[in-house]
Formats: C-alpha cells, structure tokens, sequence
C-alpha cells in the first residue's frame, strides 16, 4: 500500500516545487526589469497668464439717441361720402387707386335735373315774398296818408256835430233829427278813422311775417344752392386716391362713403418709446414757472430726427422732425411721439427713393446729453452690470457698475469705474480672480464722442 502511494506523492512534490521555480524566476525578472526603469523628471507648476485687449478709461459726455419703430402714415386722410342722392354721371377719368388729383378738379357728378328744379321753385318763392313784403310797406305809406285824412273828416265831423248841437240847444235852430244825423256822421268818421288807425297798426306785424316767410324761402334757396353744388364733389387738396367704390350709373345716397383721400404733403410716423427712456432722455421745451395750465407733457423740442425704412437702414434714410406726445399707454408703459416728415422731405431720400405711406421705419430721436460718463464696448459689461478691471499687478478684478444706458455697440456707465482703470474689453466667461494677464497691444484710450 505505501509502495503504491509513494510514486504518487513524489510527482505532486515535483509538480509544487516546479510551481516554485517558475514564480521565483517571474519574480526575478520583474525585478531586474524594473532595476532598469528610470524615474521621470519631476514637472515645474507654472501660472498660465489669460491674453486680453484693455481699454483706459475716461470720462466724457455723450449724446442720447432714442430709437423707435412706426409706420409713415399720411397726415390726412378724407373718406368722401355722397351728401346728395342721385344718378352718377360722370367721373374723372383718373378716378383708379394710387392716382394722384390735382386740387379743385372734380371727382364725380351726380344728376342735377331735380337739384335744378327745386332751386328754380326756390327762387320763385323767394321772389314771391319779396314782392309781398313790397306790397305791404307800400300798402302801409298810402294808409297812414288815408288815416290823416280819415281823422281829418273825423275832426270836421265833430265840430259840425258840435255846431248843430249848440244851435239847437242854445237858439233853438234846427230840429232833433238834424242833430241826430250829424252825430252819426260823426261817429261814423270816426269809426272809419279808428278802423284805419288798427289796420296801420297791423302792418308792421303783417311785414314782419312777410319778412320771416321770406327769409325761410331764401333759406330754402340757399339750400337748393348748396345741394345743387353738392351734386359735383372736387378734390380738396392733391388727394391720392386709397379707394374707390363708385362707378359712372351708380346710384348714391347721403352719407355712402364712395373715395377714401390721402393727402401726402405731410407725413407722421408714431412711435411708441419705452416711458424710463421718454423721462430720462426725451427733449421737453422748458416752460415759465406756473404756464403749466393742462395736466399733460409740455411741448417736445422740434429736434431733427433721422429715418430708416427697415428694409434698407443702410442705405434708405430720410429727415423729420418731433412734434408732439400723441398718447401715454399705461399697460405697456410707452410713450407715443409723433415725427412729421415734409413732401420735400420725404422725397430726398438716398438713392432716389422716396418715404410713402405704409413703410415701417426705425426712427432715431436725439435725446439729451450723457454727462460724465464712460463708454464701453457691451461685450466689457457682463448680464448682471459687471466689468473686469487690470489692477496694477496686471491681475484680474471684477466689480459691480451702474450702467446708465446701453445703445448701438457701446455701454455708458455712471459709477464703478474710475477714470485711468484698465477695463478688460475681451469677452471672458467666468474667469477666476486675481488671474494673470496679458495684454494684447497697448491700451486702448476711449476715442472723443
């Protein structure tokens, strides 16, 4: 039994110290080859300085531009209604939109036969009450010379009436009847003469009728006039024609609106300003301590106002002038200015190419003057109103500024900045504090406004 075990154990001891050798000699090896490796040279920590382009500061006084967009739309625009009925018979022979009439020439006609009927009754109306009002104060100068006349005979009737009476009474002459018939003569005269008397005091009020009656009739002939002239409607002004909804035969009533006027010797663009940029920096004229007498802004400075049409700004730039606050709107908090441009204006654009009605433009408005101020590229100036400075160890800084305004390329800024800093001018994003720098060229001074 031992002799069959002994063969056996003698090959797993041989197996075992083979293992051994192998991972002796392994050991071995690694060791002589990492004898042979050298140690890397040790690596010197170097500051790595951040290259930028500097600008010195400097405190000048610039000019405000207040920029704004609108639409040129013309000054004044008519719509033209019929004011008369009746039958078109005739129209201009330009009467198409976009054509442009000379002031006073007639746009369209309307049928004058029954205009022309109700002022000839007019006039004979008119006419019929004059001679009637003649008549009346001719009437009135013969019976006042009939009513002398009447209370004449009155007069001599009474003294006869008179005479008998005392005859009769006093010598007995004459008789009862005679005296009776003479006061009736009497009293008849002077029936007639007060009869007279009240048909002449009657005359002024008849004249005066007759002279209301006449003057409604000439008030009916004026307006026969006035309607027979309505019947043909002429250009107020060189209108341009925006529509047109009539046609030669057409019948029109009062009050269709048949041709809409454009009159473009002066045009007006609104622009609605941001309320902080109207307060700070819009023109008001300075007005006399206590000639404030309405509750609104007072008059805008007439400064000259440049005009872009937004789809040329390079190139397409027009001149007008402020002229008023149209309106405050307080749900977007902008204030509303008007700029006119003249005919003249608007026609000497660059490149020939004139400002109508319709264009959207951008407007520049010259505001007031910045003063003290330092201006910097808006790149220098961070979204929560930070700059980075070089200190005199050429070491980044970063402080917080107050920036008056932005405008165009630049930045103004009030507070935060002393003049002589170098203001870093090279976009950075997050850079540490206090990194080196290094300048690209010398600094940069602010160039005059």
């Amino acid at each position: 039994m031992n002799e069959k075990q002994n063969p056996k154990r003698k090959k797993t001891i041989a197996y075992a110290a083979g293992c051994a050798l192998i991972v002796l000699f392994g050991a071995v090896g690694m060791m002589a080859l990492a004898s042979l490796k050298k140690p890397p040279v040790e690596a010197q920590a170097e500051e790595r300085a951040i290259s930028v382009r500097a600008a010195t500061a400097g405190l000048q006084d610039y000019p405000v531009t207040i920029t704004g967009y609108g639409q040129a739309r013309c000054l004044t625009q008519v719509a033209i209604s019929s004011e008369v009925s009746g039958r078109v018979v005739e129209t201009h022979p330009l009467l198409k939109v976009g054509q442009v009439i000379p002031k006073g020439e007639s746009l369209f006609q309307i049928d004058v036969s029954d205009y022309t009927a109700r002022l000839r009754e007019a006039r004979a109306g008119v006419a019929q009450w004059k001679n009637t009002v003649a008549r009346l104060e001719k009437q009135l100068s013969i019976d006042r010379k009939r009513l002398k006349t009447i209370r004449r005979s009155a007069e001599l009737a009474k003294s006869e009436f008179q005479r008998v009476r005392d005859l009769f009474v006093t010598d007995q002459v004459g008789t009862r009847s005679g005296v009776d018939q003479e006061e009736r003569a009497f009293n008849t005269a002077w029936d007639q003469a007060d009869a007279m008397a009240q048909t002449v005091s009657l005359y002024p009020l008849q004249i005066r009728e007759a002279q209301s009656s006449l003057h409604s009739a000439q008030a009916r002939l004026t307006m026969a006039q006035t309607n027979l002239a309505r019947c043909q409607v002429k250009a107020p002004f060189a209108a341009r024609l925006k529509s047109v909804n009539i046609e030669t035969g057409q019948y029109v009533a009062p009050g269709t609106q048949v041709l809409t006027l454009a009159d473009d010797t002066i045009l007006e663009i609104q622009v609605p300003l941001d309320s902080r940029d109207a307060r700070n920096w819009l023109q008001f004229e300075e007005p006399a301590v206590n000639l404030q007498t309405t509750a609104w802004f007072g008059r805008l400075k007439p400064v000259a106002c440049t005009i872009r049409w937004t789809e040329d700004k390079t190139s397409a730039i027009w001149h007008g002038t402020l002229n008023r606050v149209v309106e405050f709107d307080n749900q977007t908090r902008t204030l509303t200015v008007a700029v006119r441009i003249s005919a003249a204006d608007a026609g000497n654009g660059t490149k020939g190419l004139p400002l109508v009605d319709g264009m959207f433009c951008a407007v520049e408005i010259p505001g007031r003057i910045m003063k003290n101020v330092i201006r910097l590229p808006r790149q220098a100036v961070t979204f929560d109103n930070k700059v980075f400075l070089a200190d005199a160890d050429n070491r980044l800084k970063t402080v917080l500024v107050d920036v008056v305004r932005s405008q165009g390329k630049y930045a103004y800024i009030s507070r935060g900045i002393k003049p002589g800093d170098r203001v870093i001018v090279t976009r950075l994003i997050d850079p540490l504090e206090n990194s080196l720098l290094t300048f690209a060229g010398k600094p940069e001074k602010e160039p005059a406004p």
